[in-house]
């Protein structure tokens, strides 16, 4: 990774910060955009963002007026979730996941081990909570040395922790129960799995 990728995810976190005053609204965008599976009801959230409801309530105002969140009531709560159906969904999607590092991640990572067949974003990062901590499982015959190596220097550049948990398809297939109940995200596979 060159000091230009470095650069570049500082910038975009400027230019979010600098587009966006409220830091309530970008902790949001990030939460819903990543995961656009992801469902939240105003108090999770305050919880989640330590910030007062009032503060979040505004925010959730704001971007559901704007139509970038949808909205659903189920009893009591009322839950919220990125609209897919929104012209910059793609465009949100694709930011969030450049401010969070987890294009430097592929980049850095997964695109460079040999053999992997898929690698999956688990636990806070799979919900778009921006912990500090990126947890992956690779699933393939890979270089735990070589991982170690990418990893450590890909932290550098994006200032998170990487943790990673490599299983061969066998191990990961017997897993299949476990990794159901834990938020994932499919972030790559490789052309033969997915054929």
């Amino acid at each position: 990774m060159s000091s230009l990728t470095t650069r570049k995810g500082a910038e975009l976190d400027n230019l979010f910060s600098g587009l966006i005053a409220s830091k309530t609204r970008i902790k949001l965008l990030v939460r819903f955009f990543f995961n656009p599976m992801a469902r939240s009801y105003l108090r999770e959230l305050a919880k989640e963002l330590d910030v007062s409801t009032n503060s979040v309530r505004e925010e959730l105002n704001q971007l559901s007026r704007a139509q970038l969140l949808t909205f659903e009531k189920s009893g009591r709560q009322v839950y919220y979730a990125a609209n897919t159906a929104h012209p910059l969904f793609p465009e949100l999607r694709s930011m969030v996941g450049k401010l969070m590092g987890i294009d430097q991640v592929i980049d850095g990572i997964v695109n460079r081990l040999g053999h992997m067949e898929k690698a999956y974003l688990i636990d806070d990062y799979a919900e778009g909570r921006d912990t500090g901590i990126i947890d992956l499982v690779l699933v393939g015959n890979i270089d735990p040395y070589h991982l170690n190596d990418l990893s450590r220097k890909t932290e550098r550049y994006i200032k998170r922790k990487i943790r990673t948990m490599v299983m061969t398809r066998q191990e990961f297939e017997a897993m299949q129960d476990r990794f159901k109940k834990r938020p994932r995200v499919l972030i790559w596979e490789s052309p033969e799995s997915a054929g």
